[in-house]
């Protein structure tokens, strides 16, 4: 069979392997659809500190279960997660389940941009196998874990009634979180991106208002007309840059929160006025990944039609292209969500 692999810095390659068999309590899952993750793309660059398993944003259909396993056949649409966090070790029992030290060592074997993939057993065991409802698409599907990631992101930080959000940087994720926002109830949600093509589509998706973030001086108006000069409650950065940090925390209100969602770059520095953030009362507070809930959640949110996302993919490249997949989402003026199509697509 055929999966995407990274063969060192800027280099993704299609090679062959043995289709993987599944163990005891283990499944195989024939691929239709794996997102191209921001991550993906900075693992590509050589700048995420992780093992460099590329794709983690799969659906298909279940292709073979091992013995013992229940809850999903051969033939259903599914999605599947590809960390899970142990639930037994201390951050695990303060509910800090990403922040696992298991969490990182699962993973789907060889990857999501793959013909075919191999779920591990505790993977299996923790519920990481989503069964897709008839009204989620490969689209949506293929959503549910970075919307996921949103999702938890909004619960770690806590959401006010009636918040005011700005999300900063309206990449897919950065979308997926504006949504959310709304759909949870916030009452004003503004986000900066300097892509015409994914302001267009946070406006779509019922975003008060998008700006450009280079005119600083109308970010800055926006946001005080939008709070009455307060600054939001909750300013979300969804990106990597350093200086979109720093004018979160100028953004903010008194009191508000600064989400630290997107990937820092390695080696990046927040740097703001502390003495600042301290008289202000505001909240720094990181955000990384998601787990079976969030997700669970998610899909339920789509089902009920209370969350629309399968419009931000724009791109479904073949698996047999995986290198032009990733120069496309690597250009946002171009595209907003790029996926690897499969076998199982059709």
């Amino acid at each position: 069979m055929r999966y995407g692999r990274l063969a060192g810095p800027g280099t993704v390659v299609l090679e062959e392997r043995p289709e993987p068999s599944p163990g005891d309590g283990e499944v195989t899952v024939s691929l239709a659809a794996c997102g191209v993750c921001g991550t993906d793309l900075e693992k590509l660059r050589g700048n995420y500190r992780t093992a460099g398993v590329l794709g983690h944003e799969p659906v298909g259909r279940v292709a073979r279960v091992g013995t013992g396993v229940t809850g999903v056949a051969v033939g259903d649409r599914v999605f599947v997660h590809h960390h899970v966090p142990c639930y037994s070790c201390e951050v695990c029992a303060r509910g800090d389940y990403t922040f696992c030290p298991n969490y990182s060592k699962t993973n789907i074997d060889p990857g999501g941009f793959a013909e075919t993939f191999r779920v591990p057993r505790e993977n299996v065991e923790r519920h990481a196998i989503l069964k897709l409802d008839p009204k989620v698409d490969w689209d949506a599907g293929a959503l549910l874990e970075p919307a996921g990631c949103a999702l938890t992101a909004i619960h770690r930080v806590g959401l006010p009634d009636r918040a005011t959000v700005l999300v900063l940087g309206l990449g897919p994720v950065g979308l997926l979180y504006a949504r959310l926002a709304r759909a949870l109830g916030a009452t004003w949600v503004g986000g900066t991106e300097i892509s015409a093509l994914r302001r267009a589509a946070a406006e779509r998706g019922g975003i008060d208002l998008t700006l450009d973030p280079r005119d600083e001086a109308a970010v800055r108006a926006a946001v005080e007309g939008a709070t009455h000069g307060r600054g939001v409650d909750l300013a979300v950065v969804a990106t990597g840059h350093p200086s979109v940090a720093r004018a979160a925390t100028e953004l903010v209100r008194r009191g508000g929160t600064v989400n630290l969602f997107g990937l820092p770059e390695a080696g990046s520095r927040l740097d703001a006025d502390l003495q600042d953030l301290y008289l202000r009362g505001v909240r720094v507070v990181p955000s990384y990944a998601t787990t079976e809930p969030e997700i669970a959640e998610v899909h339920r949110l789509v089902v009920s039609g209370a969350l629309s996302i399968s419009d931000l993919v724009t791109h479904r490249v073949p698996l047999e292209r995986i290198a032009d997949a990733f120069r496309l989402a690597g250009r946002p003026e171009e595209a907003v969500k790029v996926t690897v199509t499969g076998p199982a697509a059709g």
